[in-house]
């Protein structure tokens, strides 16, 4: 059997004990990674009184349908899941700091843009913009992340980066409601453009180098630049594929984020239809699965430091499944909200190991497209969610769909038994 297809614990060193997990205020004694937690606080919640802000404009002042507001979302990510296998080639190869910086000064200034948008294209043209260079600030912040971060406190470091756009996630729709009712949603645009600025000052302010690399000259690199492009590609995809672990993670990433792409259109529907509820369960709904990923993952950054990672994601898994599983056997207001939050909290369980095994397994020379084909795979996951919730519903009911979801978690830690646990000889 190959290395790579041992779980990541079977190939820790035995000579040396691995040093204890840092916590998340350990981390943020690193400069790098304490002013990179800085700049996505700020950013974070710019972006997301922007969105918030561009959803309240098109839905009471331009009248749009409901899937012209989808579009706004789809409009986001699907750039990102098209360029961002793409966008890793580049990120490996330019400087990071450079890249960082040009990205968030780059989308200051299109946000800028949204302030004289009257048409509903002009959002939809400016979020995709917008998407464009995300796809490559998120690979490179990996990157740094992972150069900066000793490999015992990447799992804080994760805790702490998902953390802050969960929290902002629930605040930000709020926040917005406030300042577009107070001052009209220009000031959100503002805000936002200027979180960028902010991240980029912030980035600014480091020093941030990239681990030296041996250069190998490939005959690609003789046919031009097409070519090297192509061939640094495959060298991702290759790296990805043949490494069952990082394989499996990968794809139960993909399948939270379909789950999480499906499951957000449809609980309202479940409310109104299964609970015979209203607006304010709906929103109680919503928020516990926000509720339910911040307490995982805080409470898995402190009392989940010593199980194994592989662990984590299993149980994750099956975590969401359980979830969907209550909320498609039990039909009352507590079951909703318990259901929810253990879906939230299991999601906890599975973007934390994972990124971290992402991370650790994958050499510093190939972060960046290993990075970007995750993304982009997240990206795409949850757009196909967000594409078939609504037609598989039609075809069956919401109720059949959280099952038919259930039944692919179950499916799914299955294979990665297969995939992650070495063989008895």
């Amino acid at each position: 059997m190959s290395t790579s297809a041992l779980p990541i614990d079977a190939r820790t060193p035995q000579a040396a004990a691995p040093p204890n997990a840092m916590s998340m205020r350990e981390v943020l004694r690193i400069t790098t990674m304490r002013r990179l937690w800085y700049a996505q606080i700020v950013s974070n919640f710019g972006d997301f009184l922007a969105l918030f802000a561009v959803i309240g404009v098109l839905t009471f002042k331009l009248h749009a349908t409901a899937q012209q507001v989808t579009g706004v979302q789809i409009s986001y990510q699907v750039p990102i899941a098209v360029l961002g296998i793409l966008a890793g080639v580049f990120v490996d190869r330019w400087p990071l700091k450079r890249t960082l910086v040009s990205s968030d000064l780059i989308r200051g200034l299109l946000c800028m843009l949204l302030l004289i948008s009257t048409q509903m294209w002009h959002f939809y043209l400016i979020l995709a913009a917008i998407s464009i260079v995300s796809s490559f600030f998120g690979p490179a912040q990996g990157v740094v992340i992972r150069e900066a971060v000793p490999m015992h406190g990447l799992r804080s470091s994760n805790a702490l980066m998902q953390q802050v756009m969960f929290i902002m996630r629930i605040i930000g729709p709020a926040a917005a409601g406030m300042l577009v009712a107070s001052f009209g949603p220009n000031a959100c645009y503002w805000l936002d453009s200027a979180s960028f600025f902010a991240s980029a000052c912030f980035i600014g302010s480091l020093a941030i180098k990239r681990s030296a690399t041996v250069h190998k000259h490939t005959a690609a690199e003789d046919k031009g630049a097409v070519a090297k492009i192509w061939h640094d590609m495959q060298e991702g995809f290759s790296f990805i594929i043949h490494h069952a672990a990082l394989l499996f993670v990968i794809l139960a990433l993909a399948t939270g984020m379909f789950i999480m792409g499906c499951f957000g259109p449809l609980i309202a529907i479940y409310v109104r239809d299964s609970i015979h509820a209203g607006n304010t369960i709906y929103g109680w709904a919503s928020a516990m699965i926000g509720i339910g990923i911040l307490t995982g993952i805080n409470l898995l950054n402190t009392f989940g430091t010593k199980i194994r990672n592989t662990i984590l994601v299993y149980t994750g898994l099956s975590g969401i499944a359980v979830g969907l599983v209550l909320l498609t056997a039990i039909t009352h207001v507590w079951s909703t909200l318990l259901g929810d939050f253990l879906i939230g909290f299991s999601v906890a369980g599975i973007i934390i190991p994972a990124q971290t095994m992402i991370q650790q397994e994958t050499p510093p020379q190939l972060m960046g497209r290993v990075g970007s084909t995750v993304m982009s795979v997240i990206f795409s996951a949850q757009i196909l969610g967000l594409l078939l919730s609504g037609a598989l519903a039609q075809v069956t009911s919401v109720r059949t769909v959280f099952a038919i979801c259930a039944g692919m978690l179950v499916l799914l830690t299955l294979a990665g038994k297969l995939f992650m646990e070495p063989k008895s000889a």
